[in-house]
């Protein structure tokens, strides 16, 4: 054991061991329920956030760093051993990391395929739904409705039409599209719109 601690708080896993001991104490964290890995905002859909350009997306943040951290850790701390003293520490060190970064995106790949990814809200996502008008008229320009949406939750909305019947308050309404400069969207009465 007392090797091992050598080799642990020697160069170059040195290097690696403080972060080590951050990402198991995070880990620890988050198994008694302190911390949500999900939640980190970094990059949980393939193609966006800040890793996305070395391809580590598709997973959280969280699980990248640890990865990361984990695989240059083991990799330094083999290296120093296997090497003895074939290569300077420090080859050793860099190797360690290129290793590490190579088989972290190896498998942030494969864990992106299995790693659940919740689509963001959009406002897209009402379309094709009826709502309830709010205003005592809907115009080109102005107008009001409630609508609600399959998980239950209700929303004021802005509304629009572009033909000239009459849509007040308290007539149901079809959202047909969404314009998202304007914020709004466009409607028409459910009774046209939808058949009997």
């Amino acid at each position: 054991m007392g090797g091992f601690l050598e080799a642990a708080i020697s160069f170059p896993t040195v290097v690696f061991t403080p972060l080590l001991v951050v990402v198991i104490g995070y880990w620890l964290v988050v198994i008694v329920g302190g911390a949500d890995p999900d939640a980190d905002g970094g990059s949980g859909e393939a193609g966006h956030g800040p890793l996305a350009f070395v391809g580590l997306s598709g997973v959280p943040m969280s699980v990248v760093f640890s990865l990361l951290v984990l695989l240059a850790w083991f990799g330094s701390l083999a290296g120093s051993e296997l090497s003895d003293g074939k290569f300077p520490l420090w080859a050793v060190l860099v190797a360690a990391i290129v290793a590490a970064f190579i088989l972290t995106r190896v498998l942030v790949a494969v864990l992106a395929r299995v790693w659940p990814h919740e689509r963001p809200a959009s406002r897209a996502d009402f379309i094709g739904l009826t709502c309830v008008i709010r205003t005592g008229t809907v115009t080109r320009t102005f107008g009001q409705a409630e609508v609600h949406a399959p998980d239950g939750s209700s929303a004021i909305i802005q509304v629009r039409q572009t033909g000239t019947d009459t849509l007040t308050a308290g007539s149901r309404a079809l959202l047909y599209d969404v314009d998202a400069d304007g914020e709004f969207f466009w409607v028409v009465p459910a009774d046209i719109a939808l058949p009997e």
